[in-house]
């Protein structure tokens, strides 16, 4: 069992399609289906054995807690597929920023900061959340929110 992958180029075309043939839906070819909704601006996640397609701007964190990835909403924490290195590659373009080494925070969600011990900084989140950001990351978040 192999996989076959096939493209055609052609100006002629309108729009962009892709087909997948299987005899069954694997693993593998959920998280493919999840990275090409990633294109889309739209995260696949669980909750209580359901499947939601989120859209992306909805999404204010996500966090790996006991080798599980956990994606956090205004309203709702559902599971996501991927681990958080693998979220943070697609989400990076989306305005996400690593935080700590267990989580990814969209930056536009940022409320407020607040310098903490060992020049960690403590980040509320219009959610009213608050996250640590590590040292590691700390002058990072600075630049990229433009703040001394």
């Amino acid at each position: 069992m192999g996989l076959k992958i096939e493209i055609n180029v052609n100006e002629g075309y309108r729009d962009t399609e892709i087909k997948i043939s299987c005899a069954r839906l694997t693993p593998e070819i959920e998280k493919i289906l999840a990275t090409l909704r990633m294109l889309n601006r739209q995260l696949t996640a669980y909750r209580e054995g359901e499947t939601y397609l989120l859209d992306v701007s909805e999404v204010i964190y996500a966090e790996s807690i006991d080798r599980k990835t956990f994606v956090y909403t205004g309203k709702e924490v559902y599971e996501s597929g991927f681990k958080l290195y693998e979220l943070e590659q697609q989400l990076e373009e989306c305005g996400f920023f690593r935080a700590n080494k267990s989580c990814v925070v969209q930056l536009r969600c940022i409320r407020s900061l607040k310098m903490d011990l060992n020049r960690k900084i403590r980040a509320t989140l219009e959610n009213g959340e608050q996250i640590m950001v590590s040292r590691q990351y700390a002058e990072e978040l600075k630049k990229k929110l433009g703040v001394k």
